[in-house]
């Protein structure tokens, strides 16, 4: 990408550790091929986003056991400290989750150290701000990730937000509380959904659910559960789906993913040497419950083991 006239630029560089699993970071960024809002090659990503309501398009490179980031916005006046810009690709990178915690507990787990042993240093990668997390995980109820990638699409193309170096960015609250149910239900919403993002949106707008000043480590989960679980057409899938994809949360039981299911069903099956077994909910929660405080990085790590089979809802 050349680089865009007349915008405010902020750079920085941040290591990674020799465990960083780049490809897992690249493909979550990658899902839309149509690369309508997201970039991605062998070694970069470009993501349109919006910074402080302003459109901007958000540049990484990995190299050499780096990444090196660069943030173009479309206006000279908005600033962008370069702390600012890494807090954000820590996150996006998942560098603060202490998965070296994680591995000394359990690299022994009869069960999970061959999940540990098969993806060493797997982080959960993060979407670039919580509300973007939010309205995806609304976005994929209950449909497959190639059916929900395209709602997105379509609610990106619906916002109309773009950088000036052509790349769609996904919109913000305050733009998408200037959209219509009509408007989300002529995307290809459906009307639950529509109605969902819609209030959403309203609430972040208006400062009723303060997303951002909830990045906080930890951030305020029970705080966070009740004030989404108050959201018609939020429940408690997309809230801990939201809570790890938006804010690092690594303790959200995603017993009601259907990957998740599918995943502990290969593990349990390959262990155990059972035969294979449809793995309920309630069997999938029972199962997870004895990995808090991390039962969202277990499912983590049953996504990328269904992954390996193709899975649809991965």
């Amino acid at each position: 990408m050349s680089k865009p006239k007349a915008v405010a630029v902020q750079s920085c560089k941040i290591a990674l550790p020799l465990d960083f699993r780049k490809l897992d970071f690249l493909e979550f960024h990658g899902r839309d091929k149509l690369e309508f809002a997201e970039k991605v090659s062998a070694n970069r990503l470009e993501k349109g986003l919006v910074w402080k309501g302003h459109p901007a398009c958000l540049r990484l490179e990995f190299q050499n056991q780096a990444v090196h980031a660069d943030l173009f916005v479309d206006d000279q006046a908005i600033s962008a400290s370069a702390a600012a810009l890494a807090f954000l690709i820590q996150r996006m990178l998942g560098l603060n989750q202490n998965i070296e915690a994680f591995v000394a507990q359990y690299h022994q787990h009869p069960q999970l150290q061959h999940l540990i042993a098969r993806y060493p240093g797997l982080r959960v990668p993060l979407s670039a701000s919580p509300f973007e997390a939010i309205t995806w995980a609304i976005t994929g109820q209950q449909i497959s990730v190639g059916a929900a990638t395209s709602l997105r699409r379509k609610l990106i193309q619906v916002a109309g937000v773009k950088h000036s170096s052509g790349i769609a960015c996904y919109p913000d609250a305050s733009r998408v509380a200037g959209l219509s149910v009509e408007d989300f239900r002529q995307a290809g919403f459906s009307n639950t959904k529509a109605q969902a993002i819609n209030t959403l949106s309203q609430m972040v707008h208006q400062n009723q659910l303060p997303l951002d000043n909830w990045i906080t480590d930890p951030p305020p989960v029970d705080e966070i559960c009740e004030r989404l679980l108050g959201v018609r057409g939020i429940g408690p899938w997309t809230v801990n789906y939201a809570l790890l994809r938006g804010f690092g949360w690594l303790d959200g039981s995603l017993h009601g993913d259907a990957a998740v299911r599918r995943g502990l069903q290969s593990l349990l099956t390959n262990v155990k040497k059972i035969t294979e077994v449809k793995v309920s909910e309630a069997q999938a929660q029972q199962w997870l419950a004895e990995f808090s405080p991390w039962r969202a990085l277990v499912a983590a790590h049953l996504w990328a083991l269904s992954a390996e089979a193709n899975d649809p809802d991965v």
